[in-house]
């Protein structure tokens, strides 16, 4: 039984040992985070990963609620006095839910269908018997006779609820279901006509009279076909060769020289075109939008992972632009802490005069608050907005530089509760401008605060399971605050709910309290934080970070339960705990750590070498942010226009989303190019997140312009070391 084989089925299925499985499983019941499991109980677990544990608790839950569904079903069964050994075996060994459900057909409550009528009026025993095929020198005509009665009058009803009951007996084996269902699987096909009526959609013109095999059909290619549908533009349906579908039925229900074979035909065609059918189209058709979803939702969560990971870019002066026409370009200065210095409003899509006096203004601002980087939004008036600070920088020889941000949920930020209780001096435009600013200082704090779903870096979002997108983006922003870390005197409650086992309310209390009692000095004093009691301490304070605090540890990975063998690791290695704040011997630590024999070290303070090991990497780097290793965004002082670009000219660009069948890269202009899958590498590549991430930055080949639709195709794996001269 699946029941008594939890571990043993979960090990085997994600290829891990038992013992990691049983210690998961022991950590997450008893309430622990996966983040906290994944960084701090690694000798448990074996060292598994985030990922790993994640994808270990979907498939924990999946197989309790399947071992669930099995006894409910094994319940109602037995209530109706129908279980038998052979049965309750086949439903121990189910280990997915469709087949358990199949299992269930003919025994689940159903409405009234044409076959319970029939056994109402006592013509099961006819079925049955037609059913058995055995010889009979009668025809079939006068045996129906034999079971009239005050409700069936005829030879032709009795036969005719009898062949009911039958086609619903085919219907309901799990057997023919689960066999025509391969064969569907593999063979049918999507058959797309557009509504030449309906409104014209370029998005669906492919679709006029398409037909693709499911086996195909990409993911994307899918979702774009549900939207058509759900449009009224598109008539979908499910298509297979109906002779080969009967002959796998009939090779089940009819036997060599049946004396009924036309009946039970006529049967196996009823039940295929009534039931059966129907029912599986519905459930693949299902199935295919199940699968979509949850491609389009892992690469949703990939590219909301790298943005959210995106290396910030600290200790700049940042000026802020929210580019506009009617409204004018919203500006924001904000110092290297990300407090507001100055707003204002400039012109420079309207009249020369206009445009020169918001030139001067920018100007002055630029002078007076030292600005040394400029963050330009990617919306309406970018390209205008772009222009204009390329030829200022240019002209007056500043040093500045510039890059073009991606403002997705800016607007979505400015409007909310969230920014009115941070920013409530400012107006919903200037808020846009102070977000666009702070987001390429610290990405992570400042994309937190928007909802995920609205930043924009995903394929169809809108056309997915809304509860398992939020769910599956909110794993994903988990795991990135967690990583990073969080500094405890600067965080706000969008970044700290999202730390392990502090929630909202409990974010809110630690803003309160620091408030009112000024900056932490210690992790320990979370604890005074209201409802933030010794469970929640242990999962979340090694995720904090205290600059200065009183014990230099806090300002490190290294959890509070650990303290005592980090010390000792220090004193094993000449040093104490005051030396990580002196510069000078915390190079002769970093020089001595690289030295260790971690094993031999482990060994000799009784300690895991997981945990000794992380002990080490932290003390050589206290307060250091993992996001350092990334490569830093790419600036620009320079504008390129379309004119400039030409077929072979090797650009230099960013990847701003990937979808399944290619990534965009913002190459400096309006229009970021596309780089299609066949075009990323000379090796077979399944998917475009199997080479790039969002924010790698790329010399990429321009292989087509083509000005009137506004499209650039691009080549990575076109560009070689010999044709590597970059224009940008």
């Amino acid at each position: 039984m699946l029941e008594q084989n939890i571990t043993a089925y979960l090990a085997n299925l994600l290829k891990l040992k038992t013992s990691q499985i049983n210690a998961a499983i022991k950590l997450i019941d008893e309430g622990n985070t996966i983040p906290f499991i994944a960084r701090y109980r690694k000798e448990a677990t074996g060292d598994m990963k985030d990922e790993q544990l994640r994808d270990l608790n979907d498939k924990l839950i999946y197989v309790r609620n399947l071992i669930k569904r099995q006894n409910e079903i094994k319940n109602s069964i037995e209530e109706q006095g129908k279980m038998t050994p052979e049965l309750s075996l086949a439903i121990d060994k189910v280990e997915k839910l469709q087949e358990l459900e199949d299992i269930y057909l003919p025994y689940k409550q159903k409405k009234r269908t044409r076959a319970m009528i029939a056994k109402e009026k006592g013509l099961e025993p006819l079925a049955q018997f037609i059913l058995k095929q055995e010889d009979s020198s009668e025809k079939l005509e006068d045996i129906a006779l034999k079971y009239l009665n005050d409700e069936v009058t005829s030879s032709d009803e009795a036969l005719a609820g009898a062949s009911d009951i039958i086609a619903e007996t085919i219907s309901d084996s799990a057997d023919i279901r689960a066999k025509l269902r391969q064969h569907l699987w593999q063979t049918s096909s999507l058959s797309i006509t557009r509504d030449k009526e309906a409104d014209s959609d370029e998005a669906f013109l492919m679709y006029e009279d398409y037909t693709e095999p499911i086996k195909h059909l990409p993911s994307h290619r899918i979702l774009a076909i549900n939207r058509g549908e759900s449009k009224d533009i598109l008539k979908v349906k499910l298509i297979s060769d109906i002779d080969k579908d009967i002959a796998i039925i009939t090779k089940f229900i009819l036997k060599q020289n049946s004396p009924y074979k036309e009946f039970l035909t006529n049967a196996i065609i009823d039940a295929y075109k009534r039931l059966i059918f129907p029912a599986l189209e519905r459930e693949i058709r299902n199935q295919l939008t199940e699968t979509a979803q949850t491609q389009a939702i892992h690469v949703f969560a990939s590219n909301l992972k790298q943005l959210l990971l995106q290396a910030p870019l600290a200790g700049y002066t940042v000026m802020g632009l929210d580019p506009g026409y009617r409204t004018g370009c919203k500006m924001a200065i904000v110092d290297a802490t990300g407090q507001v210095l100055d707003h204002g409003v400039l012109y420079i899509t309207m009249s020369d005069d206009a445009k020169a006096k918001s030139a001067q203004k920018l100007l002055d601002y630029i002078r007076k608050y030292k600005v040394n980087l400029i963050s330009i939004g990617n919306g309406t008036a970018s390209y205008e907005t772009e222009e204009f600070v390329a030829n200022l920088i240019n002209e007056h020889k500043l040093p500045v530089h510039y890059l073009i941000t991606n403002e997705a949920g800016a607007s979505v930020y400015s409007a909310s509760k969230l920014a009115v209780e941070e920013l409530p001096e400012y107006d919903v435009t200037i808020r846009g401008a102070i977000s666009i600013a702070r987001r390429i200082q610290d990405p992570l704090a400042e994309l937190v605060k928007i909802e995920p779903k609205a930043i924009g870096v995903g394929q169809y979002q809108h056309d997915v399971n809304q509860k398992e997108l939020a769910n599956t983006l909110d794993a994903v922003i988990e795991a990135a605050v967690n990583h990073v870390g969080v500094e405890l005197n600067t965080a706000s409650a969008a970044l700290l709910k999202h730390i392990a086992g502090i929630n909202a309310t409990v974010a809110k209390n630690i803003i309160k309290y620091r408030d009112e009692h000024g900056i932490f000095t210690s992790r320990k004093e979370l604890l005074k934080v209201s409802r933030l009691g010794p469970t929640a301490y242990t999962q979340c304070a090694g995720f904090l970070r205290i600059n200065g605090a009183t014990c230099p540890l806090d300002n490190t990975p290294v959890h509070p339960e650990s303290y005592p063998l980090a010390e000792q690791i220090l004193a094993e290695l000449g040093f104490s705990l005051e030396d990580l704040t002196d510069k000078n011997k915390l190079d002769l630590l970093k020089a001595k750590i690289k030295l260790v024999d971690i094993d031999k070290l482990a060994t000799k303070l009784n300690a895991g070498v997981f945990t000794v090991k992380d002990i080490l990497d932290a003390l050589t780097k206290p307060g250091r942010d993992p996001r350092e290793d990334l490569p830093a965004p790419l600036t620009r002082q320079n504008i390129i226009k379309l004119e400039d670009i030409k077929v072979g000219t090797i650009m230099r660009g960013t990847v701003r989303n990937i979808t399944d069948f290619g990534v965009f890269v913002d190459i400096g202009i309006k229009t970021a190019g596309l780089i299609h899958i066949s075009e990323l590498s000379n090796k077979h590549v399944k998917h475009p997140l199997d080479v790039v991430s969002v924010g790698d930055i790329l010399n990429v080949l321009v292989i087509s312009v083509d000005a009137k639709r506004n499209r650039i195709g691009l080549s990575l794996k076109q560009v070689t070391k010999e044709n590597n001269n970059v224009l940008a």
